[in-house]
């Protein structure tokens, strides 16, 4: 297959770009930056911008698949009315001029996947979040809703449409985990608040093998939760951390420290969370490789140390 990916030269998006070239597929990159290295000489990029006419175009109408992972991070500092524009609109108009340009191709793909996360459900303290679950309150779950909103308009041109509502993803390579471990080195690891927040988790090689899985799969439609079965709360999860690594887990973060210092963005990121299960993957038949989390704490801190 002929893939396009927006957004590819991120954590996930290094890690997908891998597997697709290592399976056969000819992989193109949509890049605003044109020294980027996608490691994978076989892959070409293609500078592109929020045009929806520009040359990048043509790359869509050979496509078989597109795939559009942009947006700019979220944790990268406090969420200023600036920051949050900008979060906004690095999501929702990336996917705005894809949407554009598939619609205006002769050759439609035969499916268009893009990112989202499982903050579209917002702040969920108790219960089960499932796919069916509709979207909660907050700027991230607004960001979400408006992000898939204009995914699903490629639709229309009767294009397969998969948003990924992905967790918490577990990589040595980047993400959360790298900043963890040294707390938790130095004896002072330990949870945010109270610890009660749920903790959605999943592997970075589940994460793109799922991603594959949503690819070659033709029955798979509509918002899929890219979590691991094995959802923990924070508490449990710092535990667990800290026995792989021989450190005890007792330090916290009173949440009152986490809002002065961090604001809403450390309300949302770091004192809530939602039990997102993955029920659409499993009734697929997915099989986690990393199903729990401690096989896949393991998995990564081990074999980095």
């Amino acid at each position: 297959m002929k893939i396009v990916i927006a957004g590819g030269t991120g954590l996930i998006g290094r890690r997908l770009i891998a597997q697709l070239v290592n399976r056969g597929n000819v992989v193109t990159v949509l890049t605003r930056n044109d020294s980027t290295n996608t490691l994978h000489p076989s892959v070409r990029n293609i500078r592109w911008n929020v045009n929806p006419s520009g040359d990048w175009c043509s790359e869509i109408t050979s496509a078989d698949a597109v795939i559009n992972l942009a947006g700019e991070s979220i944790a990268a500092g406090r969420w200023t009315a600036n920051r949050k524009r900008r979060i906004l609109q690095s999501r929702v108009q990336s996917t705005q001029v894809i949407v554009s340009a598939i619609k205006q191709s002769r050759h439609k793909p035969a499916v268009f996947i893009n990112a989202s996360a499982v903050g579209y459900y917002g702040n969920v303290p108790e219960g089960e979040v499932t796919e069916e679950t509709v979207h909660g309150s907050g700027f991230l779950a607004d960001v979400c809703e408006q992000w898939e909103r204009e995914a699903f308009k490629v639709r229309e041109s009767d294009v397969r449409v998969v948003v990924l509502r992905t967790g918490i993803v577990l990589s040595t390579d980047g993400g959360v985990l790298p900043k963890m471990l040294l707390p938790f080195k130095i004896f002072l690891g330990g949870y945010m608040g109270n610890g009660q927040q749920w903790f959605p988790w999943i592997h970075i090689d589940d994460e793109v093998r799922a991603i594959l899985f949503c690819l070659e799969n033709h029955t798979i439609d509509g918002a899929v939760n890219l979590t691991a079965p094995d959802v923990v709360r924070m508490n449990e999860f710092c535990k667990i951390f800290g026995a792989i690594l021989h450190r005890p887990s007792w330090f916290y973060v009173p949440s009152g420290m986490i809002k002065l210092f961090l604001g809403e963005m450390g309300t949302s990121l770091l004192l809530e969370g939602q039990r997102a299960i993955p029920r659409k993957l499993i009734e697929n038949g997915f099989a986690f490789t990393y199903p729990d989390l401690k096989g896949a704490l393991q998995n990564l801190v081990l074999r980095e140390h």
